[in-house]
Parts: structure tokens; C-alpha cells; sequence
């Protein structure tokens, strides 16, 4: 595992579910296209906040992806 393989697996993304960056990057390379499939498919966006927090941050990975992969 490399440093950001480690760094993607303790940064959350989701704060109100506990899903780290790993787990969005994973659901993105599955192919989770917009942040309601991501969502859909890593149980985010349906916390105490319905997406407010984590929305933008998954939609910034999507938007940077073919540079995070």
C-alpha cells in the first residue's frame, strides 16, 4: 500500500456515515458516474446532513478523477 492508498483510506469524505476516500474511489472505478450513483452504491448522502457535507468533496473527486487514479 502506498502513501496515498493510506492517506485515501483515513481521509472521510462522508463524516455523518464514516466512508473514507478509499471507499468513493472504489465506487467511482465500479462506475459510479455522478454523486447519486456514488452515493447509491457506498451508503452516503443519507446522513444527518442528506449530502450537504460530503456532496461538493465526492463531486471533486468525480471532477479529478482520471488525475487521482
Amino acid at each position: 500500500m502506498d502513501n496515498q492508498e493510506i492517506i485515501d483510506k483515513l481521509t472521510k469524505v462522508c463524516i455523518c456515515k464514516g466512508v473514507s476516500k478509499q471507499t468513493i474511489k472504489k465506487a467511482i472505478s465500479e462506475g459510479a458516474d455522478t454523486v447519486e450513483k456514488v452515493w447509491s452504491m457506498t451508503n452516503t448522502g443519507n446522513g444527518s446532513c442528506k449530502g450537504k457535507r460530503c456532496g461538493e468533496k465526492i463531486q471533486l473527486i468525480l471532477d479529478n478523477w482520471e488525475e487521482e487514479k
